[in-house]
């Protein structure tokens, strides 16, 4: 079991759960998160949705040592069906939000500004180390564009370093601060508040502006995960992949 549920309230949780790679983003939890946020969507009980993470953090990305086994055109696929989950949070009826301890890198790191509300605590690690590893993150850029803008992104993506969760906040990416320890529990206090909000309402106001949030994030998408496939066959990000490639 890759993924935990939790249900009261009208607010459900789900955790991702596999610590011992750092809760990464291997196929099965994909399918899995989809599916789950899919059957909440469709809960009338459910108004709306939690996402975090079991210690030491929230997401490290994808799975590299999985998609190191992969072809290239097998690794495209696999970030793609990432990418259209991500995407699909938008879409939704319920409001999702992401509540971050430890670190949110790569793929984390975008699945979480992808949702409606992010909240961080201040010493929460953020990255996106991509391009250090020779190539662009294949989905997800434009949740970071409509959060910050164009050029702030940018220098995001580049991720020259790591950033805490208090430098996040402060450029506008993420919604709510917390002190360490403290980010599930804002997360629950907010969903509590929009639970008691009439649900049909909530509903609307999300998908009136999920065009102005979403904007061209599926032709987004589509190019970065182009130009990804492109650079795996790059001599740096060959040699980043073998470091984690495992016999199978």
């Amino acid at each position: 079991m890759s993924l935990l549920r939790e249900h009261g309230d009208g607010v459900a949780v789900l955790r991702l759960d596999r610590p011992h790679v750092r809760n990464a983003l291997g196929a099965e939890l994909v399918e899995s998160l989809g599916a789950a946020l899919a059957d909440l969507d469709d809960d009338p009980g459910v108004r709306v949705a939690v996402l975090t993470g079991t210690p030491p953090g929230f997401c490290a990305g994808s799975d590299l040592k999985e998609l190191s086994r992969m072809s290239g055109a097998a690794m495209v696929r696999h970030e793609a069906a990432t990418g259209r989950l991500a995407r699909d949070i938008q879409h939704l009826g319920i409001p999702v939000i992401a509540a971050v301890e430890g670190f949110a890198m790569g793929g984390g790191f975008l699945l979480a500004t992808g949702c409606d509300v992010v909240v961080t605590a201040g010493d929460a690690r953020w990255h996106l180390p991509e391009v250090g590893l020779g190539w662009v993150p294949p989905w997800g850029v434009q949740s970071l564009v409509s959060r910050v803008g164009p050029v702030t992104a940018r220098r995001l993506v580049w991720g020259e370093r790591p950033l805490t969760g208090g430098e996040l906040y402060a450029l506008g990416a993420a919604d709510e601060l917390t002190a360490p320890g403290q980010a599930l529990a804002r997360a629950l206090e907010v969903a509590a508040g929009l639970a008691r909000l009439p649900a049909h309402a909530v509903a609307s106001a999300k998908r009136a502006l999920a065009d102005a949030v979403a904007e061209r994030a599926e032709t987004l998408d589509a190019r970065t995960a182009w130009m990804f496939g492109a650079d795996c066959g790059s001599e740096a990000a060959r040699r980043s992949l073998a470091r984690f490639r495992t016999p199978v």
